[in-house]
């Protein structure tokens, strides 16, 4: 007997007659005539959206296992609608379920899903190590955690693209460093010190200047005074010694054009 969990499939492909499984069925045909009567039933869809959308998930890396995985279906059923079943001599799906297609539709690329090698933008990757030496983690310190060489680090900094599993690495190494104490993991206060300095004189935001909604955003601004984009966000970056961030600079120039109407 299968292991399938009792319902309306055991009984339909194992022969289970049991009251699970046969209570399952007779809600399922009530379900059916009720809408059948209502005219919305509707047992299949068309498999093209969801071909199309399976075809876009492995361009950005993640392979038929993982798809099925995030969807929590049957790798094979993946397949059918890809490539159909050569085992059976049939062609790729041209109708799903309707739950099929949902369930492929909603998965989305995520970082936790894609492939180890895939190639991803590296804003998050970069801004949560910057803000990581802003915050007076030594840049060899951060390299170490990574399985990376300094020289490498300072590189990845660099690139137009990441790996994912650096990505995953980075973002696990945030959460852990991002409020903790250099000094009290071992670094020393030269070493804190300096690190403070070059992201100082790099202008790269410290962890309070980013939240877990903006990181990960290419198009989005640090926060560095809480209140950037306005006239007191002006006032806060003078006090404490730091350029203009863009909202900021835009705050200023609507500020002077008031002024001067």
């Amino acid at each position: 007997m299968s292991d399938r969990p009792h319902g309306y499939a055991r009984y339909r492909l194992d022969g289970c007659r049991c009251y699970t499984c046969g209570w399952a069925v007779a809600q399922y045909r009530d379900a059916r005539e009720y809408a059948i009567r209502c005219g919305t039933w509707q047992p299949w869809t068309d498999a093209a959206p969801v071909r199309a959308h399976l075809l876009r998930l492995r361009d950005c890396g993640m392979g038929l296992r993982a798809i099925a995985a995030a969807a929590k279906v049957d790798r094979k059923r993946l397949h059918a609608v890809l490539t159909g079943r050569p085992e059976r001599g049939t062609g790729p799906q041209e109708k799903v379920r309707p739950a099929l297609a949902a369930a492929v539709l909603a998965v989305e690329p995520t970082l936790d899903n894609l492939a180890p090698s895939t190639l991803i933008d590296p804003t998050g990757t970069r801004r949560r190590a910057q803000a990581l030496v802003a915050a007076g983690w030594p840049q060899a310190r951060l390299a170490a955690a990574l399985y990376m060489r300094p020289g490498n680090f300072g590189t990845m900094l660099q690139r137009p693209s990441v790996q994912a599993r650096r990505a995953r690495d980075m973002r696990e190494i945030y959460e852990q460093l991002w409020n903790a104490d250099p000094a009290e993991h071992g670094a020393s206060a030269g070493g804190i010190t300096r690190a403070r300095a070059y992201a100082a004189a790099n202008r790269w935001a410290p962890p309070g200047a980013w939240d877990l909604e903006t990181i990960d955003d290419p198009a989005a601004h640090p926060e560095w005074t809480g209140v950037c984009g306005t006239v007191d966000g002006l006032r806060v970056h003078r006090r404490i010694r730091v350029p203009l961030c863009p909202p900021c600079r835009d705050a200023q120039v609507a500020a002077r054009e008031e002024a001067a109407a």
